[in-house]
């Protein structure tokens, strides 16, 4: 074996080794609560969530025993944290904005949770290359949802006339879009994961990457957030705090490779193993959602009419960036 054939065999085990994303750096771990204290947290079982799998068992030795209670849509956690029967838990990326608009102003964001292109799902035999072409098809969406803002903002920047579209409403999570699908009653739907790869994998659908919906100005990528509750935030600082530590930690161990965020996805949706590589493929576990981007959407969907006020000069009281430093090197 060549001198240079060696060097290039040791560089791609290197490479092969090397994590698909970047590892969080933290702080040593903080030391455990006593007497230990509780906290209440609602998740979606969503891929862009998977740490949450992670969290109970790692926060444990730091003094915080955690509830879990599991949701169905974003919007449901938002209202449980509005109302304080959880204290903690996963919601869109305008679920803030949304609930300041509407006079509920006990939700604090916490941090972003990770970002993926996204792209229409298409029934098979639909013709859709173009923004332009949306017209005159059955276009599904969960109205209110973080990913119908992400759509919204993105046709609507292509110059898109968003009230010609013909738009059918879908409640219920993500099951309704994919039955809908296999029965043709839509011929393409603005979707999350597990469920877009759901209907490409019963061979019903295709996913359309010509177009992206993530890249518009006022919304962009990001998939999620975490929120707590104001009386958290205050109350139980330091439990909520080692529950960002927790997350985090979950977040690197999860992100050590394409394969292990597959596994992770997998065994908290419940999605095929298969399945859940794919999706593994496309998203990144990361912490970049600012107060600017959030203050962009607050804007946006004033200006679109989908918030009744612009609270975007507000957002700075509802977007508790400093937890999340505290815990990070």
């Amino acid at each position: 074996m060549s001198n240079r054939f060696a060097v290039a065999c040791a560089l791609a085990l290197c490479l092969a080794a090397t994590p698909s994303f970047a590892q969080v750096s933290l702080i040593d771990a903080p030391a455990p609560l006593n007497p230990p204290v509780k906290l209440t947290v609602g998740a979606v079982k969503v891929p862009h969530v998977a740490p949450f799998s992670r969290v109970a068992d790692l926060v444990r030795p730091l003094g915080v025993e955690v509830e879990m209670v599991n949701f169905v849509r974003y919007a449901d956690v938002r209202t449980a944290l509005a109302s304080g029967s959880i204290e903690v838990g996963s919601i869109g990326p305008a679920d803030v904005p949304i609930a300041v608009s509407q006079n509920l102003r006990g939700i604090v964001g916490l941090f972003g949770v990770g970002v993926s292109p996204k792209n229409p799902i298409v029934r098979n035999g639909v013709a859709l290359n173009t923004w332009e072409d949306l017209y005159g098809k059955r276009v599904a969406i969960a109205p209110g949802s973080g990913v119908w803002f992400q759509f919204a903002a993105a046709v609507t920047e292509a110059g898109i006339n968003y009230g010609r579209l013909n738009i059918v409403n879908i409640q219920g999570g993500g099951q309704p879009f994919v039955q809908a699908m296999q029965r043709g009653d839509i011929d393409l739907f603005i979707g999350w994961e597990p469920f877009e790869s759901m209907a490409i994998a019963q061979g019903v659908a295709f996913r359309q990457t010509a177009l992206d919906y993530s890249k518009s100005k006022a919304v962009g990528a990001e998939l999620g957030m975490v929120g707590a509750t104001r009386a958290a935030v205050d109350n139980k600082r330091e439990a909520v705090r080692r529950l960002v530590f927790a997350y985090l930690q979950a977040q690197n161990e999860v992100s050590a490779s394409k394969e292990a965020l597959g596994a992770a996805i997998s065994a908290w949706t419940g999605l095929d193993a298969a399945v859940a590589r794919n999706v593994a493929n496309d998203l990144t576990l990361e912490q970049s959602l600012t107060l600017a981007q959030i203050q962009a959407q607050a804007r946006e969907f004033h200006r679109l009419g989908v918030l009744q006020r612009d609270v975007s000069g507000e957002m700075g009281q509802f977007f508790e960036e400093s937890i999340i430093r505290s815990v990070r090197r």
